[in-house]
């Protein structure tokens, strides 16, 4: 059971390190857009990545860190796998601080409903009257770091699952 804990886990990781990278790949090409049609591609991201974010975000959180529970401490798995969590924390944490205030500036036009008209209504959301660009890099490179604590986690887990 422990082994198919920790291939879900890594599959669960894979997706929201997936839809991380894609924002990265995306940058180059987006930061040569004008501010409306910029603006215009934002919000094609709901609900489709916030979708998928509730899965290889907040589930990847949650099954890392009941594989970590059920990691050994004395064995070679328990320290990568404590990466991961740590990572995937600092990944979500990255997230509310510097990803959602620019989101709820993003979304702030549209008519969402339901769980995410709660979803974008949460959060601190102190950043209005601030540039376009501003917003554009601030957001951008959020998900620039949040690739990158999300490829460490993976990292991290695939070397857990090797040590074993």
């Amino acid at each position: 059971m422990f082994r198919v804990w920790q291939a879900l886990t890594i599959v669960l990781v894979s997706v929201g390190m997936a839809l991380s990278l894609a924002h990265v790949l995306e940058l180059p090409g987006k930061r040569r857009l004008g501010r409306d049609t910029y603006f215009a591609v934002q919000t094609i991201y709901y609900p489709g990545f916030t979708i998928g974010g509730a899965f290889g975000e907040f589930g990847a959180i949650i099954a890392t860190l009941v594989l970590l529970a059920a990691t050994p401490v004395g064995t070679r798995a328990f320290w990568p796998t404590l990466v991961a969590a740590v990572s995937l924390l600092t990944m979500h944490a990255t997230y509310w601080v510097w990803t959602h205030p620019v989101n709820k500036i993003w979304m702030r036009d549209r008519e969402v409903e339901g769980v995410g008209a709660r979803f974008f209504a949460s959060g601190w959301g102190g950043l209005a009257g601030q540039d376009w660009t501003q917003l554009r890099d601030r957001w951008e490179y959020s998900h620039v770091a949040r690739a990158v604590f999300a490829m460490v986690a993976l990292i991290a887990l695939l070397v857990a699952a090797l040590a074993r």
